[in-house]
C-alpha cells in the first residue's frame, strides 16, 4: 500500500515543500518555576505527577482498559514527555486514551518512543459505525491555549479517530507520525474489509490559529479534516491511504463556520479523495477563504478534486442543498492521478450557494469516470470540459 518506491515519494515531499510553517506564537507568560521532574512508571502515579510537577516523563506506561491518561489539569508551562512504549489494554467501552488541556504546554516524546493503541483488539471493519464498542478518540486536545505545542510523537494502531482538537487557540502540532498501516488488512471479524475504519488522522473544530505540519499519516479516513474554526494552517503533510485533505463535513453541528483555512505543500497517496470540501445535506453554515496549494495526488479512487453539498455519512444524496454557503475558494498547483474507478473532478453546488472559486494549474488525470462540475470556476480550470449547468 505504501508503494514500491518510498524513497522517491519522500523526495517528492522535499521537492513540494516551500518552507515549514514556523510557530509565530511568542510565549505570553514567563516560564513557571522549575519543579523537580516527575518520572512516572505506573499509570496510578499520573494524577499526582500532574498536580505536582511541570516536567513529567511517562515511561513505559501500561494503561488499564477503560482508563484515560488525564493531562487536562496540567500546570501552566508544563512539559510532558512519553518514553518507551505506552500501551492501552482492551476494554469494550468508548473513552479517550489521552486528554490534554492547559496553557503554554508542551507534549512530546523521547527518541524511539511508541504510543501503541492496540487497535487490532477493537478493529472490526466498522469503526464508529457499529460493531464492537470502541474508544472513539485516541487523544482529545481541548481548551489548549497560550502558545502550546504537540510534537515529535509516533502513534501506531489507534482504534478509531486519532487527534480531536477542539476549542484551542495558538497550538502548533508538528512532526507527528500516525501509523495505522496494519489496519489495511482484513481480520476475522471485518468480513473482508480493511479492519481499521473511521481512522481520521487530525480533526479540528472550533479552534483558531492551529498549525498542523511536517507530519505523516497512514490511515483509512481523512488525513486532516477541519469541520469548524478560523486560521488553521495545514502544511507539509504526507498522507497515505486516507480520504484526503478535507473541509467538513460542515452543517448540523454546534459550530458550522469555517474560515481562513489553508492546505499547502503536501502529498496525498492511495486515497479516496485528494482535496475535498463537503457540506451536509439540508443544513446551514459557512465555508469561506479556503486555500489548497501545491498538492500532489496519486492513485485517487473517488474524486481528485471534490466540492459537494449533498453529503451524508451513509452516502451522498446526489441532490445538493444550499444552506451552507461556500465562497472564496482557491485551488492552485494541484496535480496527479486518479484511478480508472475514480473521477478527476467533481463539483456539486446547491443553487446560489457557491461563489468566487478560482482554480489555476489544477491537473488531475487518469480518472475513468467522467468529471462533472455544476459551478463554473474562475482561472484556467476547465473540469475536463465537463462544466454543466
Amino acid at each position: 500500500m505504501l508503494g514500491n518506491n518510498l524513497s522517491t515519494l519522500l523526495a517528492l515531499v522535499s521537492a513540494t515543500q516551500v518552507a515549514a510553517v514556523p510557530s509565530n506564537c511568542p510565549r505570553r507568560h514567563p516560564p513557571p518555576p522549575f519543579n523537580p521532574i516527575c518520572h512516572v512508571t505506573q499509570y496510578t502515579q499520573i494524577p499526582a505527577a500532574v498536580a505536582a510537577c511541570t516536567h513529567i516523563t511517562l515511561d513505559n506506561i501500561r494503561v488499564p482498559g477503560n482508563r484515560t491518561i488525564d493531562l487536562s489539569k496540567l500546570q501552566r508551562g508544563a512539559k510532558v514527555t512519553f518514553a518507551g512504549t505506552t500501551f492501552w489494554e482492551y476494554a469494550a467501552a468508548n473513552y479517550p486514551f489521552i486528554i490534554v488541556s492547559g496553557t503554554d504546554i508542551e507534549i512530546t516524546a523521547a527518541p524511539f518512543a511508541v504510543l501503541n493503541g492496540n487497535g487490532p483488539a477493537w478493529w472490526d471493519g466498522l469503526g464508529s459505525n457499529g460493531g464492537r464498542i470502541k474508544p472513539n478518540h485516541f487523544i482529545e486536545v481541548k481548551n489548549v491555549t497560550g502558545c502550546s505545542a504537540i510534537h515529535d510523537i509516533y502513534i501506531k494502531n489507534y482504534p478509531v479517530h486519532c487527534f480531536s482538537i477542539t476549542n484551542s487557540v495558538d497550538l502548533d502540532v508538528y512532526r507527528i507520525r500516525l501509523d495505522n498501516a496494519e489496519g489495511y488488512a482484513p481480520n476475522n471479524v471485518s468480513n473482508g474489509l480493511a479492519a481499521a475504519h473511521n481512522s481520521d488522522g487530525f480533526g479540528v473544530a472550533s479552534s483558531k490559529q492551529v498549525r498542523i505540519r511536517d507530519s505523516v499519516v497512514v490511515n483509512q479516513d481523512d488525513c486532516v479534516a477541519v469541520t469548524s474554526g478560523d486560521g488553521v494552517v495545514v502544511d507539509n503533510m504526507w498522507c497515505n491511504g486516507s480520504h484526503g485533505l478535507s473541509i467538513g463535513s460542515v452543517g448540523g453541528k454546534s459550530n458550522n463556520i469555517v474560515n481562513n483555512i489553508s492546505f499547502t505543500n503536501s502529498i496525498v497517496l492511495n486515497a479516496e479523495n485528494g482535496a475535498r470540501i463537503k457540506s451536509n445535506s439540508n443544513t446551514t453554515g459557512s465555508i469561506s477563504n479556503i486555500l489548497f496549494k501545491n498538492i500532489f495526488l496519486e492513485n485517487i479512487s473517488i474524486y481528485g478534486i471534490d466540492v459537494q453539498q449533498d453529503y451524508l455519512n451513509g452516502g451522498p444524496t446526489g441532490k445538493p442543498t444550499n444552506g451552507v454557503k461556500i465562497q472564496n475558494i482557491t485551488m492552485q498547483n494541484i496535480w496527479g492521478t486518479a484511478t480508472r474507478e475514480g473521477r478527476n473532478y467533481y463539483i456539486l453546488c446547491g443553487e446560489g450557494s457557491c461563489s468566487d472559486f478560482t482554480f489555476n494549474n489544477v491537473h488531475v488525470t487518469g480518472g475513468g469516470k467522467p468529471s462533472s462540475c455544476n459551478f463554473r470556476t474562475k482561472g484556467d480550470f476547465d473540469c475536463d470540459g465537463k462544466f454543466v449547468s
